[in-house]
Parts: C-alpha cells; structure tokens; sequence
C-alpha cells in the first residue's frame, strides 16, 4: 500500500509541476527561452539513454526511472511545440466561415511538425525497449501520446473548455482551428475507451502473481492516465481550467505579440 500511494503521489506531482514549468518556462526572458530549449533537448537525449538502460531493470527503483525518462522525453515535445519551435507551415489563423476538408487540413498543417516530431520521439522509445522486461517507459509515452492526440481531437470537434489561455501568444492564431460547444459526438467514445484501458490497467495491478515493480508502474502510467481523462472531463464541464496552474500562466495576461517578438529568438 506504501509503494502504491508513493507512485500515485509522485505521478499527481510530476503531472502538475511539470505542466506548470514548461507554460512557465515559455513565458520569460529571449535567454531563459534559449536556454530551456538547450537544457531540454539534452534532457530529451538523455532520457533516451535512460530509457535504454532502465528497459532491463525489473525493480521498482527501473519502473521510476522508466516513467520519469518517458516525461523528459514528452516535455521536449510540448516544450519544443510550445516555444513555436517546432509546429507545422500554417501560422496563421482561419476565418470562421472556413469548414470541411480545409478546416481540417490548415489545422492538420499548424502542427504537422510536432505531430511527426512525437512520432519519431514514440518509435524511438518503442525501438529502444523493444522485447525489453520493462515496459513503463512506453506505455508512459504511449497515453500521453495517445490522450493528448484526443485531446486535439476534441478541441477541434468542439468541448465547452478551449483552454485557450494555456496558449502563448505567438500561438494563439490557434484558437481558431478549436470550436466551443457543448460536446461533440466522439468524445463519450474517448472517455469510455480511456476509462476501459484504466480499469484494465488497476485489474492487471490488482493480480495475484503481479510483483510489486509491476504494480508501481501500473499505478504510475494509470494515474497519468486517469489525470488525462480529469483534463478531458474538464474540457466539457463548466471549471476554470487554469485553476491549478495559475503560476505559470499568469504573464500571458500582460504579453503582447509586439514583446514577445522582441524577447523570443525566431523559429
């Protein structure tokens, strides 16, 4: 019961501080900007490198260090995303009378880019732990890929939440590939298959013969999982999103395309 709460406490923290971080991040000096793009790619590398050497440890200690390695290595995709750095050939908005096929294909090309840069990242990390013993890693990058994608999907098929403050400046062109209402059809689909894949998750950990490393990286890659089904339900029920991260987010209220521009190096 110790290891479960330890790994469900350490995966709510890392969830919530990390997010908080890269928007933060995102939103100081041209030099920090810099900087945290530098530190994050060789963070990105070396969790690579982690993930190559935790694949053959069946410990707790390897589940830990396989979860921590696969957030490094999604960071620098939010991050790199995030900063403009890497994001796809539409960078600016779409008018609101634009539907169909060319909504969805200028929405498609503003992340194109980092849809191929999380791609590329996810079949690295699948050739890396390929027929390894430990997994955590992959299934780690796996729901946050995969949640994330929905996410998108969501947004762009139309949730009450855009979340739009999340979004800095020199990205906010796109808001106008999200649409607000209620709820769309494909979204009871996303949650009940996510809710599925968790109450398998919880039965696998929950079994007899499942050693305690096992356990802990199913409380660790469940529990992000069940946090990106709550950042779902809450794009559709009437909450303020930003509640938790508050912190980080603030600055976007102050900045200006104009400052922005002055302080960010160009992309």
């Amino acid at each position: 019961m110790t290891d479960t709460l330890m790994a469900l406490g350490f995966a709510i923290f890392i969830w919530w501080f990390s997010t908080g971080i890269v928007i933060l991040l995102n939103r100081m000096s041209r030099t920090a900007v810099t900087l945290s793009l530098v530190i994050s790619s060789a963070l990105g590398i070396g969790a690579l490198v982690g993930l190559s050497h935790t694949a053959q440890q069946t410990g707790v200690t390897g589940a830990y260090c396989a979860f921590t390695c696969a957030l490094l290595a999604w960071g620098w995709n939010e991050l790199s995303f995030l900063t403009g750095w890497i994001t796809g050939p539409q960078k600016t908005a779409i008018l609101k009378s634009t539907t169909g096929w060319p909504r969805f294909a200028a929405s498609f090309n503003a992340v194109v880019w980092h849809e191929l840069a999380i791609l590329m990242v996810g079949l690295a990390i699948v050739l890396i732990t390929w027929d390894a013993p430990n997994q955590v890693g992959t299934a780690t990058y796996l729901v946050l890929w995969v949640m994330r994608t929905s996410a998108k999907l969501n947004l762009f098929l139309g949730v009450r939440n855009l979340s739009e403050e999340f979004l800095p400046v020199h990205l906010a062109y796109l808001e106008s590939f999200f649409k607000r209402r209620r709820m769309n059809a494909f979204f009871p689909f996303a949650v009940l298959s996510a809710s599925a894949c968790l109450w398998w998750v919880i039965d696998f950990a929950n079994q007899p013969m499942t050693t305690p490393a096992q356990v802990v990286g199913s409380v660790l890659v469940g529990t992000m999982l069940a946090l990106a089904i709550l950042e779902h339900l809450m794009l559709v029920l009437p909450l303020d999103t930003t509640a938790l991260w508050k912190w980080a987010i603030r600055k976007q209220y102050t900045e200006t395309p104009a400052s922005y521009a002055a302080r960010v190096p160009p992309v």
